[in-house]
């Protein structure tokens, strides 16, 4: 009997702790691990990603604008799905250009 009394005791002091882990409100964003500074050269290495970035951004846009030109040449001769295809990678590196500064914050 008094082992059924300890284990009743035991359990009811871990349901007050789960009940007390509940109440708690759960963390509203990353846990801040310090800003610390930025090593030597950093300034020139933004400035080369930068760089990278305005070049494929411009990219893009000649790719989009290379699709739109072969359709315009191609159009008689009816090859629509290729450049539907072309499109469409285009569009994807695009998206990928767009969202890259979001998907490095969210993994960083």
């Amino acid at each position: 009997m008094s082992s059924l009394l300890a284990a009743v005791s035991v359990a009811s002091q871990d349901l007050a702790h789960f009940a007390q882990l509940a109440a708690d409100p759960a963390p509203s964003g990353p846990p801040d691990v310090g800003g610390g500074s930025a090593p030597p050269g950093a300034d020139g290495l933004l400035t080369v990603l930068k760089w990278v970035a305005w070049t494929v951004t411009a990219l893009c846009v000649a790719g989009i604008f290379a699709v739109a030109a072969r359709m315009a040449l191609d159009h008689s001769r009816g090859g629509g799905r290729e450049h539907a295809k072309g499109l469409g990678y285009v569009l994807g590196a695009c998206l990928l250009v767009g969202s890259a500064s979001g998907l490095v914050g969210a993994l960083v």
